[in-house]
């Protein structure tokens, strides 16, 4: 594209303090979760609580850095799969991986919104100024809208 072009993707990251789950229904949804999908801490309690799925995840088979997906009437809940087991600490290179496979299924699928926590961040002990300059590194060429909800 010649410089100033007209071709301007609207790719936008906001953060916000609040609940992820009160961000409206048409938002997809995206967390990070092991290999083994235990999901028994964190956020991931409450996801597996509100959308189910172990065992369609568990069938999917992704391996770290890949993305498993459920589909709730439409809305996708992504599960980035950043490490083998949940005792395991992700890297930078297997999130921006994974981040990259929900990117692929947003664009195939129109996705326009995500929301979610800081992911990695949380009992993952990532640097959110890391995870976010991966975020907009990953999305920067497309016109996903991504809030990301701290408390």
């Amino acid at each position: 594209m010649a410089e100033g072009g007209t071709n301007k993707m609207s790719f936008h990251l906001e953060e916000k303090k609040g609940d992820l789950f009160s961000c409206p229904s048409t938002f997809s949804l995206a967390h990070c979760i092991s290999e083994d999908v235990r999901m028994g801490k964190g956020i991931a309690v409450l996801f597996k609580k509100k959308f189910g799925g172990v065992e369609e995840i568990k069938k999917q088979g992704v391996k770290p850095g890949g993305v498993a997906v459920l589909d709730r009437s439409g809305r996708y809940i992504y599960y980035l799969v950043t490490k083998v087991k949940y005792s395991d600490k992700p890297t930078y290179d297997s999130l921006r991986a994974s981040l990259e496979a929900m990117k692929d299924h947003c664009l195939k699928h129109q996705v326009r919104h995500l929301a979610m926590p800081r992911i990695g961040c949380g009992l993952d002990l990532l640097k959110w100024e890391e995870v976010s300059l991966i975020l907009v590194e990953t999305f920067h060429d497309t016109d996903i809208s991504i809030t990301v909800y701290s408390l």
